[in-house]
């Protein structure tokens, strides 16, 4: 997964400006077809070396072929007004496939006796669902849908385009945002450990909050799609920076005893809630933002190059916190850690705030 992350890291960025020369339904069909026949070579369990290679591979066909291609086409298939709703539905639609294809295929991991061959036919399952997407992708997109700017460049005229993207403020300001909202993602991960550690709960109590927070996903995202279309992208974005920083909050300083179980289950509940809203439509930004529909494709690869780099120092950070110092007060000093970063993506929103009024202002 190392390897997964260090390559998907390296094309974030080239794959985005790709996404903005290449017709995306050519590029996310490819990118879908060309992952699950990888995989069902995966599915034959080769040495640990082939592996490795394999996750490579697939660190380059999601991200450089995937990513910023099925996000120009999101933008592009909604009005300017509407973008919240099409982020939104971009994201309950991954949360609702997530569960349709998770269960079932843990189910037929059962029957088959959770072993060895097991483990190669859930693999094979998953490479052939992989490639009937990037089948029906072809089928349901068209050489439109993704906007024109296809016309490939000379080397000087795509650098200049790109360091006119750099040149941005939005840009940078949406990254933040992105990195923020993705850092209190991975500070959910530690709600579980949180809920056995400093509540003894049992393991099966805390599984079902893990379950939760997954149920809570597309409802979430769903929710935030109309509503931020209503009162806006940043505004909604601020206030679900400040909800996250004083959940973090109550999770640093609530005290680990049978009373205040409750305050924690309602507290997992709301920082959820914040946080599937967030990364449902902090692309939507891009609109908001000012960012040119052409350079669309650049601009996300950039802002996911920077925004998921918590999946770098997020595991570290939590580790390090919670081997070197006391349970509670590792806890502790983690959210705080993730309040503050959340602060971070708070200041980020309130300036795309105010990039957004002028935009208005200006016509």
């Amino acid at each position: 997964m190392s390897i997964y992350g260090t390559f998907a890291m390296l094309t974030y960025f080239p794959g985005g400006w790709v996404a903005d020369k290449v017709i995306p339904r050519y590029l996310i069909s490819t990118s879908l077809i060309t992952t699950g026949l990888i995989g069902l070579y995966f599915a034959t369990l080769p040495s640990y070396e082939i592996s490795l290679i394999i996750h490579a591979l697939w660190g380059v066909t999601t991200t450089l072929l995937f990513w910023s291609s099925i996000v120009r086409v999101t933008r592009h298939w909604a009005p300017s007004d509407e973008q919240g709703k099409a982020f939104g539905f971009l994201q309950t639609g991954r949360s609702i496939s997530d569960v349709i294809v998770s269960f079932p295929i843990l189910a037929i991991f059962g029957i088959l006796g959770s072993g060895v061959f097991a483990l190669s036919m859930v693999i094979v399952q998953i490479s052939v669902i992989t490639i009937i997407a990037g089948i029906a992708a072809w089928c349901v997109l068209s050489n439109e849908d993704g906007g024109e700017n296809t016309e490939i460049l000379s080397f000087a005229s795509s650098i200049k385009e790109i360091i006119s993207v750099l040149k941005m403020p939005a840009v940078w300001l949406i990254a933040v945002v992105v990195l923020a909202a993705y850092s209190a993602y991975w500070g959910a991960y530690r709600f579980t450990s949180y809920s056995t550690d400093i509540f003894s709960l049992s393991v099966i109590a805390a599984g079902a909050i893990s379950i939760g927070k997954m149920v809570m996903s597309p409802p979430s995202a769903l929710i935030a799609g109309f509503v931020s279309d209503k009162v806006g992208i940043a505004k909604s974005i601020i206030v679900l920076f400040v909800v996250l920083i004083v959940s973090f909050v109550i999770f640093a300083f609530l005290p680990g005893i049978p009373a205040f179980l409750p305050v924690m289950l309602i507290n997992v509940a709301i920082a959820s809630f914040a946080i599937f809203a967030l990364r449902a439509i902090y692309y939507a930004l891009l609109e908001e933002g000012g960012i040119p529909v052409v350079v669309t494709g650049t601009a996300t690869g950039f802002i996911s190059m920077i925004g998921f780099t918590p999946d770098i120092f997020m595991p570290l950070l939590g580790g390090i916190l919670l081997d070197s110092m006391p349970t509670i007060e590792g806890y502790r000093a983690f959210f705080i850690s993730v309040a503050v970063i959340c602060g971070l993506g708070l200041a980020a929103s309130i300036f795309l705030y105010r990039i957004a009024l002028e935009r208005k202002k200006n016509g």
